[in-house]
């Protein structure tokens, strides 16, 4: 075999390292053809079809895999949709835990209040039942008005 003119150290025909920078592109776009998509070193040897040792011995190719995921982490970009969408979900929850809680003490301090008047109520009709007997003494004396 002869070694590609960009790739001195790579020992895998042009034919092999044009598959797996192929495989290496559909993985890091998020659209694999023969593996789950995940972004690992055997999924890109079988999107390339390839054995994993004809993979090593493309130590380029390779390391232009760990540059990438070293500064873009292993995340395709339909995981990193779903962690951004499972991220705002959660703040979202947060949100309305806390507004839950807020409305459930207002709740709470309207309970309270309401079975303060309505004990209040029941006490004034009582007083009002036991006093309707009793004799109603006006403040003003009866009788014409008198005019200064």
């Amino acid at each position: 075999m002869t070694p590609s003119a960009d790739a001195p150290n790579d020992q895998v025909s042009p034919k092999t390292a044009a598959a797996l920078r192929a495989a290496m592109t559909r993985l890091f776009d998020g659209r694999p053809q023969r593996t789950d998509g995940r972004l690992t070193k055997e999924n890109l040897y079988k999107e390339a079809q390839v054995s994993r040792a004809t993979m090593n011995r493309a130590p380029t190719i390779l390391a232009e895999w760990d540059a990438h995921i070293a500064a873009y982490g292993k995340a395709t970009p339909g995981e990193a949709k779903r962690d951004a969408t499972i991220a705002a979900l959660k703040q979202r929850l947060v949100t309305k835990t806390q507004e839950c809680t807020l409305l459930e003490n207002k709740l709470k301090a309207a309970h309270t209040a309401i079975a303060a008047i309505f004990h209040d109520n029941q006490a004034l009709r009582r007083q009002l039942d036991d006093g309707a007997s009793a004799t109603v003494t006006p403040l003003r004396p009866r009788g014409p008005r008198r005019r200064h």
